[in-house]
């Protein structure tokens, strides 16, 4: 079993910065990748970016590519979305999750790919 657990959330201002983190911790940690999804109220589930856990190749979603970045610390079991330049669309409940098999590149942008999840962290921008 693998426990993912999120923590960096809160209020910012539009224009603001926040750091969010998750660590992984349970049995062995082997990951082919680890994602970030976000879900706000009344809407779907959707993603935000991921990272191929070995290699580091990253994945964005096209409403946050160049303004969020994603990236790893394998040592610490660790993934972290830095996130600038917030707007108030980007309020939501922000999960990170861990998938354990290796899948084709697109198959990242996916919830099915993912095996685990934490229990998320809410982020709030105001306008």
């Amino acid at each position: 079993q693998v426990q993912l657990v999120e923590s960096g959330g809160g209020l910012v201002q539009a224009g603001g910065s926040l750091r969010l983190s998750c660590a992984a911790s349970g049995r062995t940690f082997s990951s082919s990748a680890m994602g970030w999804f976000r879900q706000a109220p009344g809407k779907e589930r959707e993603f935000v970016a991921a990272i191929k856990w070995t290699i580091g190749f990253t994945y964005y979603a096209d409403s946050v590519k160049g303004r969020f970045t994603i990236s790893r610390d394998t040592a610490k079991n660790t993934v972290y979305l830095q996130m600038n330049s917030l707007k108030p669309e980007d309020t939501a409940a922000y999960y990170c999750a861990a998938a354990l098999r290796n899948y084709a590149s697109q198959t990242y942008y996916s919830m099915r790919a993912y095996d685990y999840w934490g229990q998320g962290t809410q982020v709030t921008v105001s306008s």
